[in-house]
């Protein structure tokens, strides 16, 4: 009996342990540290690590674009708005808004609006607004953008219009093999369907000059522009309705302020921008100035 009970003890502790060591392999089978234990996950790298509060950006399904500028003029597309009828050359301020969807490798919906006001105009507050609205589709290397522009004019109503466009931009970072757009080159077509029946052509590109460590980017940009049956040109009339009409040369600077102003770019890029601008015709049968201007302005992006 001794004997039989000192068997059955020892056969007993023999099958516990058995029992244990079973149930203990596929515990260390599963655990993570044996994983990163691993030859096959053994590497030189570190492993990523999480963007900080400067690094991060806005990667939700909504961007934002504001822009406070105050100009010495408003030029554009080659006309100076600042003459408007009844009105004296003043200091110009405008605001820029547009708001973009972010639907993934869809075309982005967005839509905004320009606003050039002047409140001592004796007519209007309001110099024009431009509410506008479209789509942008990046396809590398070419990013297309068409939308409708709808010109109102408060109070002169008469210079009202509308038109449609398309720009194509080409991301020469497939060529260059860079980070960023070296030229970034575009052409771009407006088709003014509400005065004219006539369109409007440019193209042009920028580049943009990176100093480094000091928030400050310089961006060298130009366009040329031609026209096709557009007589009524904005505010004034055309005695040729057909030609290359003017081009643009200019320089803009941007400082970012996120440092400065101790807020962390993971809340939205806040710059200072300065312009500079030299516009000039190229058929003086057309409405066109020739002028250096420019301004200030701040911008936020999200």
């Amino acid at each position: 009996m001794i004997v039989c009970k000192r068997n059955g003890l020892t056969a007993a502790w023999m099958f516990l342990g058995l029992a244990m060591t079973l149930l203990s392999i596929p515990a260390r089978a599963e655990s993570p540290e044996s994983f990163s234990l691993l030859p096959d996950d053994d590497s030189v790298y570190a492993p990523p690590s999480r963007p900080t509060e400067e690094q991060g950006s806005n990667q939700g399904g909504v961007n934002l674009d504001l822009t406070f500028a105050y100009m010495s003029d408003y030029i554009y597309r080659g006309v100076d708005h600042t003459d408007f009828p009844g009105r004296a050359k003043k200091p110009d301020v405008q605001f820029d808004g547009k708001v973009e969807f972010n639907t993934g490798k869809l075309p982005h919906p967005f839509v905004g609006i320009f606003a050039s006001i002047y409140d001592n105009d004796p007519v209007s507050r309001f110099q024009e607004i431009r509410p506008f609205g479209g789509f942008i589709w990046t396809i590398r290397p070419v990013i297309i953008e068409t939308a409708l522009n709808s010109y109102i004019y408060p109070e002169r109503e008469k210079f009202n219009t509308a038109e449609v466009y398309l720009k194509l931009t080409f991301d020469d970072s497939f060529i260059f093999k860079t980070e960023q757009p070296v030229f970034s080159p575009y052409v771009y077509a407006a088709y003014d369907y509400d005065k004219n029946n006539g369109y409007y052509y440019e193209a042009g590109m920028k580049h943009d000059f990176v100093i480094q460590d000091t928030g400050i980017t310089l961006t060298l940009a130009g366009d040329v522009a031609y026209i096709s049956h557009i007589q009524d040109m904005f505010i004034y009339v055309n005695q040729k309705t057909y030609g290359w009409q003017h081009y643009d040369v200019g320089l803009i600077g941007t400082y970012q302020l996120n440092q400065f102003l101790h807020v962390a770019r993971r809340y939205g890029d806040i710059n200072l921008q300065g312009y500079l601008w030299y516009t000039d015709g190229l058929n003086h049968e057309m409405t066109h100035i020739d002028k250096v201007w420019g301004g200030i302005g701040l911008q936020f992006k999200y």
